[in-house]
């Protein structure tokens, strides 16, 4: 039998501002303790990195690990990615993926409550939320190290725990490779510019808006089926339009106002942001889903804007008159997720 190959997509470590100065050489931040923080948080993401390399590195596989920062080609050929750091290193994973690769998330870094609320007076001690990862705390929690739960969660057991989380996630993958696992099916958001495909999928959520956010947004939208409009007109002044999957409802959707849907749904989720004195006849028209079977067309009336696809780093720029379908008819994305995701 075959070797299985593993491709290893690693969250960078220049993403941790441990000791950045202004042109000046002065460091803006001054409290000891954020130092502290800062240096731990990107040992603790070493040390996750180096023993999951050590656990590959006994299994009967073929892996290899690249910073996701200097890897831009298709995924293809692997049996699994395993992406380690949090949901921003799936989230661009996802983004190189077909639906015919499955990806296994790995929280390097796993936000500690306690610690976030010992220096919620000096600073934010939040660390990676790692939701679509299929080891979090949560995991280690369920799992239980049972002689130091009453221990007080230093640094030192901070990169401890860590580490066994990651070893109970590395067990999983045998069962992976042996096809005893299924992967969970998470739709993805297609999007097309006056009829062309953009290349690239949101696994979270897009926004279509101005590049300025001081800028008002003028657009109009209708949601349609089988080729045929099944809602009004809706003409926006506004700042933008977001639209989540169902994975990327917890994120901006949910901050926004939207509501939480469940992880495996088709829909999709949209709300116009900060509409301009809505028609009573659009009011409930500004927030609503698009079903499966369904797609929404907008069409962009300002001179210039973007559409950004899951953040800042990937956008597409729309002119005046330009028409934007979107649906979640994009090939899913195969994903091992949390148990607690699936309830």
């Amino acid at each position: 039998m075959a070797r299985r190959k593993l491709l290893l997509l690693l969250k960078p470590f220049d993403v941790f501002p441990v000791r950045q100065s202004n042109a000046n050489g002065v460091s803006h931040i001054t409290n000891p303790q954020v130092f502290q923080h800062l240096d731990n948080r990107c040992k603790v993401h070493k040390d996750a990195i180096n023993f999951c390399q050590d656990i590959l590195s006994r299994k009967s596989v073929d892996w290899e690990p690249v910073f996701r920062n200097s890897y831009s080609k298709p995924i293809s050929n692997v049996d699994l990615v395993v992406t380690i750091g949090g949901d921003g290193t799936l989230l661009q994973a996802s983004h190189l993926m077909d639906d015919s690769v499955p990806v296994l998330g790995v929280n390097s870094d796993p936000t500690h409550v306690e610690e976030v609320e010992a220096f919620s007076n000096e600073f934010d001690a939040t660390r990676s939320t790692g939701y679509l990862c299929a080891a979090t705390v949560k995991n280690f929690e369920q799992v239980a190290w049972i002689d130091h739960v009453n221990e007080p969660k230093t640094h030192s057991y901070m990169q401890q725990e860590t580490c066994f989380i990651i070893w109970h996630c590395f067990q999983v993958i045998d069962k992976i490779l042996d096809g005893q696992l299924v992967p969970s099916i998470l739709s993805r958001i297609s999007v097309c510019v006056n009829s062309e495909q953009l290349p690239t999928f949101a696994l979270n959520d897009i926004l279509v808006a101005h590049p300025c956010p001081a800028t008002v947004s003028r657009f109009s939208f209708k949601i349609k089926k089988d080729g045929l409009p099944c809602s009004p007109l809706v003409n926006c002044r506004s700042s933008g339009l977001r639209v989540s999957t169902a994975a990327g409802s917890t994120a901006a959707m949910l901050s926004a106002g939207g509501f939480i849907m469940p992880t495996l749904s088709q829909d999709l989720q949209y709300m116009v942001r900060e509409p301009i004195s809505p028609l009573a006849a659009y009011s409930n028209l500004m927030h609503g889903l698009v079903k499966s079977d369904e797609s929404m067309e907008a069409t962009w009336f300002s001179k210039e804007g973007f559409i950004y696809i899951d953040g800042s780093h990937i956008f597409h720029s729309i002119q005046n008159g330009d028409t934007i379908e979107l649906s979640s008819k994009a090939p899913g994305l195969k994903v091992f997720l949390p148990p607690l995701l699936l309830l």
